[in-house]
């Protein structure tokens, strides 16, 4: 790069995504975090809000002189590492997630869980329960809940479903 700045993704606290953006971009700091919009359920009615695509994520341009002033920042945990050292994001991979969200304007985005991934039930019979998701799909998925003591399936809405590094 000719400028000597490069994209790196800093770990923020649980839910600091955007307070840490805003305090980024107060600093002077180019920083960039992927909102899209979600659907949450309120005890009377459905909301579309707009959510950080990747939890505890934002992304920084900066020199990696300055990447002690990032650090110093209120709500950041440190840098995303990848062997041993910060882990540089290529510019075009910004462009494609920047893409990706504008040409989705006006659509929800909405995290399917995958395959063997380990969730949380946040509603219902199961809810606080860790479970492994067997087969997910657009609108249930199954789910192998172990904790109990014994092999139980049972189908669960996705929106009950909380990944478990997110809890």
């Amino acid at each position: 790069m000719s400028d000597g700045l490069y994209w790196f993704a800093v770990y923020t606290k649980p839910r600091w995504e955007k307070k840490v953006f805003a305090l980024l971009k107060q600093k002077g700091i180019i920083a960039y975090c992927p909102l899209t919009k979600v659907r949450k359920k309120w005890s009377d009615r459905f909301k579309v809000i707009e959510e950080p695509l990747f939890k505890s994520y934002v992304f920084v341009k900066v020199s990696p002189e300055h990447m002690t002033n990032v650090r110093m920042v209120d709500g950041i945990v440190n840098f995303v590492y990848w062997l041993g050292k910060p882990a540089k994001i290529a510019e075009r991979d910004i462009d494609k997630i920047k893409r990706f969200l504008e040409d989705n304007s006006g659509y929800v985005v909405q995290w399917q869980p995958a395959e063997g991934e380990q969730v949380i039930i946040t509603g219902g019979a199961f809810m606080d329960q860790e479970a492994v998701v067997l087969a997910g799909g657009k609108k249930v998925s199954e789910v192998l809940l172990v904790s109990l003591g014994f092999k139980l399936v049972a189908y669960v809405d996705n929106i009950k479903l909380l990944r478990k590094d997110e809890s």
